[in-house]
């Protein structure tokens, strides 16, 4: 099987990663890719957003399948013109990946679902959002209705800086605050079939102790030892099974990775939202732990066939994932820097480095690109392990003005 991914960051990677692994994957390509995923796809330009040019280059490479990672691809159409291409697509129409596009969709679909979620109000003007956040009290939460690429969301208990961020977006969903712990659950669905993976934990803040601005991921690890027994079964019966019907139900089929972002509040299980792809960088980890071959789970997805699909099985040890990112990140990342200390990092076999933000200097060598550079990925046969493996790996790469949570996994793996 020819495969063709679509996308450039770890999440990619990861995806890459696993595929080149897969007996069945004959062929590897990815587009636009890095310099890590090009050590195992063969990488090509291409506009990400346009659907005519992904299809085109399916087309030409003779793809038995695309898988779309980002979300801004899912939203723009991308999945649609390959599919009218008659090319198998791992990944959601525009229609359906509103269910990250648009926070209000999603709040709509889950109403017709019945799903547990945050009380909410959408508002469009000062006057609105500054009722809804008395309404609520604090801490607030405000979130951008758009795409935002994980940094759209606000939950702060100072008023100004919850009103600052509702103007600066056109429309906003303001919702009650939801305590617990965080999870995420990705489902892969055909739009009829459900199957869930497992349960991971991310971590959004960019400092130790969760302080510090939102980002987009600092790190993240799976399994989760805390986690009620029968977590996944309850999420597939009351979230994501109702979700993949209603959208069925309203002619808006789902197909691909259904993310749910769970917390685990006083009152039950809550929705906090969903999203249309995997997640970065939960996706590091609960991949590490997959057994079974990824291209044929994923292709049964893209042609309705997931319900002839043996169980899914799993590695029982643990994975975690430290994310490196580059000096001012989030606010002002700094870029085009050398990175050192990759092939140390994975030398003694225990880690693995997936490249978000590389790209390829002019003499050959790996520089930043992004805000986020490296997810560095270990396994272990518990958590304590893994993270051991993982630090020690992100302790032998040198990034001028690097910076990494120290934190990730530590109460888990310590409890």
């Amino acid at each position: 099987m020819k495969v063709l991914v679509i996308g450039g960051g770890a999440r990619e990677h990861a995806l890459c990663r696993s595929l080149s692994q897969d007996p069945a994957v004959t062929e590897l390509h990815c587009a636009p890719g890095n310099a890590g995923i090009a050590q195992v796809a063969t990488v090509h330009p291409v506009d990400q957003l346009d659907g005519a040019q992904v299809a085109a280059l399916a087309e030409r490479l003779g793809a038995a399948l695309v898988v779309v990672g980002p979300e801004a691809p899912l939203v723009a159409g991308v999945a649609d013109a390959v599919r009218a291409a008659g090319i198998p697509v791992f990944g959601p129409s525009a229609a359906a990946a509103q269910l990250e596009g648009s926070k209000a969709f999603a709040k709509d679909v889950m109403a017709g679902a019945g799903v547990p979620t945050a009380r909410s109000y959408v508002c469009t003007t000062a006057a609105e959002a500054a009722e809804a956040l008395d309404a609520f009290g604090a801490p607030y939460v405000v979130k951008d209705d758009g795409l935002a690429a994980g940094k759209g969301v606000v939950v702060t208990s100072d008023r100004a800086a919850a009103l600052a961020h509702a103007a600066s977006c056109e429309r906003v969903v303001i919702e009650e605050y939801l305590d617990g712990p965080e999870v995420s659950l990705f489902a892969i669905t055909d739009g009829t079939t459900v199957v869930p993976l497992q349960p991971a934990q991310d971590f959004k803040r960019a400092l130790d102790g969760d302080e510090g601005p939102n980002t987009g991921g600092m790190g993240a690890y799976s399994p989760l030892p805390w986690a009620p027994a029968g977590l996944v079964e309850e999420v597939l019966e009351t979230v994501l099974q109702p979700t993949v019907d209603e959208l069925r139900r309203r002619g808006t089929e789902f197909s691909g990775l259904l993310y749910a972002g769970l917390a685990l509040t006083s009152r039950g299980t809550r929705v906090i939202e969903f999203n249309a792809r995997f997640g970065d960088p939960e996706t590091q980890v609960v991949l590490a732990r997959l057994r079974t071959p990824l291209a044929a789970v994923l292709l049964a997805a893209a042609t309705g066939t997931l319900d002839q699909l043996e169980p899914l099985r799993w590695d029982e040890g643990a994975a975690v994932t430290v994310v490196v990112a580059s000096e001012g990140y989030p606010a002002a990342p700094r870029t085009g820097d050398p990175i050192e200390g990759l092939a140390e990092a994975e030398a003694d076999g225990t880690a693995f480095v997936l490249h978000a933000g590389t790209k390829t200097g002019e003499e050959g060598q790996v520089l930043s690109a992004g805000g986020r550079v490296l997810s560095v990925t270990a396994t272990g046969a518990d958590l304590a392990e893994a993270r051991g493996h993982a630090y020690a790996a992100v302790d032998r790469i040198s990034l001028k003005g690097g910076q990494h949570r120290t934190d990730i996994a530590l109460k888990a793996a310590t409890a």
